[in-house]
Formats: C-alpha cells, sequence, structure tokens
C-alpha cells in the first residue's frame, strides 16, 4: 500500500489519466480521491460516476448532458457531469461495464476534448476535465473477446495503478479493524481469538466487508469486548488452509474449491479467477473443477453458472475465459448415455429418486 501511495502521489504531480484496478471492495476510489486531494486541481469539482449503477440508455446524457425536449421527459437544459467536473476531476467507476456505443463517445471526447450534449444544436462545448477510470476486471480479456475497445484501453491506462486485495496484506488488518471500530462510535475491543478468526478470513469483498463486519460486530456484541462469537458465522468458521495448494494431497485441490464454491462462501469471479491468473492454482486444477461441476449437472455449462455464483449473463464471459486458458472440458463425456456420473460427496447437491431411478435402471441393463 505505500507503493500504491507512493504512484498515486505521482499521479497527483502531473495531469496524465489514471486507470485504477483491483476487485471490489479495495477502495478505488479512495485512490481516485487521495490523487484529486493531492492535485492542481484539487480545489475544483471531484464528480463520481458509477457506470455501472446508471442504465446504458441514460448514461450518455448523465455524463454529456442533454438539451430541453430532446426526449421524453427533458423539460429544461441539464448540464452532463463531465461539463460539471470543468477543471476538475471526473472518476469514471466500474468502467468495464459501458457499453461498445458509449466507449465510442467517451473515445470522441477524449480525443477532441469536446461534448456535445444530446439533443443540442448547438456547438460543441470545449471542457477541461482529468479522467480517473476503474474497474474489477480484466479489460486485456475483455478487449480480446471484443468486449471492450482497445484504443479506449490505450487511452485510459497512462498511468496504471493496482490496489492489492485485503487477503494479501493481511498486515493492515489491525490499522483497519481500528478504524472501521472508531467509525462506530462504540468503544470496543477485540479478543485474541477474535482477531485470530478475523486474520484468518479471506474477504472477498475485502476492506468494504471488514468494515461491514466491525460495524455488525459492534453493535451485536453484549458488551464493549468483542469476541469470535460475535462475528458473523461465516468470518468466524472460514480456514483458508484447503485453498492454497500443497505438494501433498490427499485430497484433490479441486474438490476443495468445488466444496467452498457450492455451499456458497465463494464465487467464481471472486476467487477462482484470481486464483488461476496469481497462479496459485493450475489449468489442471480448473480443468478438474470443472469436470466435477459437469458432472453435477450432466455436461450442462450453463448449469454451472448458478452452481459457481455466477450471473445468468455471464455464460458468455464464463465460456471465453475457459477457451482463453485452453480450460474448457467436453461436455458429451458427462451426457453418454446408459453410462450415470454420481455427484461428488462435495457438491452438498441432494441425492433425489430420480438418481435412485436411473442407477436402478442402470444396474439392470448392465
Amino acid at each position: 500500500m505505500r507503493q500504491v501511495r507512493t504512484l498515486a502521489s505521482r499521479a497527483a504531480a502531473g495531469d496524465a489519466k489514471v486507470f485504477i484496478t483491483g476487485e471490489s471492495g479495495v477502495g478505488k476510489d479512495v485512490v481516485a480521491q487521495y490523487i484529486h486531494a493531492h492535485s492542481a486541481r484539487a480545489t475544483k469539482p471531484f464528480v463520481a460516476v458509477n457506470c455501472a449503477a446508471i442504465a446504458d440508455t441514460l448514461l450518455e446524457t448523465e455524463l454529456f448532458g442533454h438539451a430541453r425536449g430532446s426526449f421524453t421527459g427533458a423539460y429544461r437544459d441539464r448540464i452532463g457531469r463531465l461539463e460539471a467536473a470543468h477543471r476538475g476531476t471526473i472518476f469514471l467507476d466500474e468502467i468495464a461495464e459501458m457499453s461498445l456505443q458509449m466507449q465510442a463517445h467517451l473515445l470522441r471526447f477524449l480525443e477532441s476534448g469536446e461534448i456535445q450534449p444530446v439533443g443540442s444544436v448547438g456547438g460543441p462545448i470545449r471542457v477541461d476535465v482529468r479522467i480517473i477510470s476503474a474497474t474489477n476486471r480484466d479489460l486485456e480479456q475483455l478487449v480480446a473477446t471484443g468486449a471492450f475497445r482497445s484504443d479506449l484501453l490505450y487511452r485510459i491506462k497512462v498511468v496504471h495503478i493496482h490496489v492489492p486485495p485485503l487477503r494479501d496484506r493481511k498486515e493492515d488488518l489491525p490499522t483497519l479493524i481500528d478504524a472501521a471500530a472508531r467509525r462506530t462510535g462504540r468503544q470496543i475491543r477485540f479478543t485474541e481469538s477474535a482477531l485470530q478468526a478475523l486474520a484468518r478470513y479471506r474477504w472477498p469483498g475485502n476492506v468494504r466487508e471488514l468494515q461491514n463486519v466491525i460495524e455488525q460486530a459492534a453493535w451485536m456484541a453484549e458488551s464493549a469486548e468483542v469476541d469470535a462469537q460475535d462475528l458473523p458465522e461465516t468470518v468466524r468458521l472460514a480456514s483458508t488452509d484447503s485453498l492454497k495448494p500443497r505438494r501433498e494431497r490427499r485430497r484433490r485441490l479441486a474438490d476443495d474449491l468445488y466444496s467452498t464454491l457450492v455451499d456458497g462462501h465463494y464465487t467464481f469471479w471472486g476467487h477462482i479467477h484470481p486464483l488461476l491468473l496469481k497462479r496459485d492454482i493450475t489449468r489442471h486444477d480448473l480443468r478438474q473443477l470443472v469436470s466435477l461441476g459437469l458432472t453435477a449437472t450432466r455436461g450442462n455449462y450453463r448449469g454451472l453458472l448458478k452452481l459457481f455464483g455466477m450471473a445468468e449473463g455471464d455464460y458468455k464471459r464464463f465460456m471465453n475465459f475457459l477457451a482463453a486458458h485452453e480450460c474448457t472440458v467436453d461436455y458429451r463425456q458427462f451426457r453418454l448415455p446408459g453410462v450415470i456420473h454420481a455427484r461428488p460427496l462435495s457438491a452438498g447437491l441432494p441425492f433425489d429418486g430420480t438418481d435412485r431411478q436411473a442407477i436402478t435402471r442402470h444396474s439392470k441393463e448392465s
């Protein structure tokens, strides 16, 4: 984090575009605010836009503004966020959620420095705005799949700052816990067992999740002393030992990962994805994990979305990710007629009557 702060200070000294990456909840917005506060634009507006929270049909008018009568409900002229941030800084959070059309509009602004409000018949407006953007997704991969424009990435990625996840900087935990406790307004202290439980947890939600857990514990504890029993169950019972590869494995790593996913403690994009990118797991481990999932879904890749904690719309992204890392498994081997693939014990899925009938029928046929 000292390196992050050093990079942020260097970026603040100039006016170059800054691109901040990191998982959700690590504090990318805090880094953006730090850069603005220590720059020559500190006395001017700092405007934050969460691109994921605004519908794509509204994002254009939100950024560029609109003229009266340009669409139904446009009863007056309205300036956009870019114009509101004139001579200041605009922070485009979750920029990867922009559509390709919006990316083209933003690219045109970055090249010309001019905006044209929606429905305006006047000339373009020139604004002086510093762009800081952020994302928790892998834009290089989105570029490879055609979901993000490469020319826009080159424009916004001038100074790159990566904020590491909380699990990779556990030495920050005591300071962050103290700061979060002070924010609650209560005089509390944590027992040694509570601190050990907090240190064991992997914090998939990072600093934001830590703040929520501390606040919850502060108000749920019966006294000023917060014990491990006052922490949420997911934090209290968590152990990260099984998620790290070991030289000797009595049980496959894929089994542990699969069990953790199905239990709902972790998600594919939040945990498995970064483990592979950081080489904490191998492609072979990922193929085994996918095979376990396909065994449970009878070869249905779409069924893996819910099983692995992904959204319904992530199917294409998931398949592209597997293909890019050569981890696609042939689903047909799990759909062979007359062959029943038992679900792994780690799956945590119910063994229903349909399974019994199928296995009985298969036994008779054999």
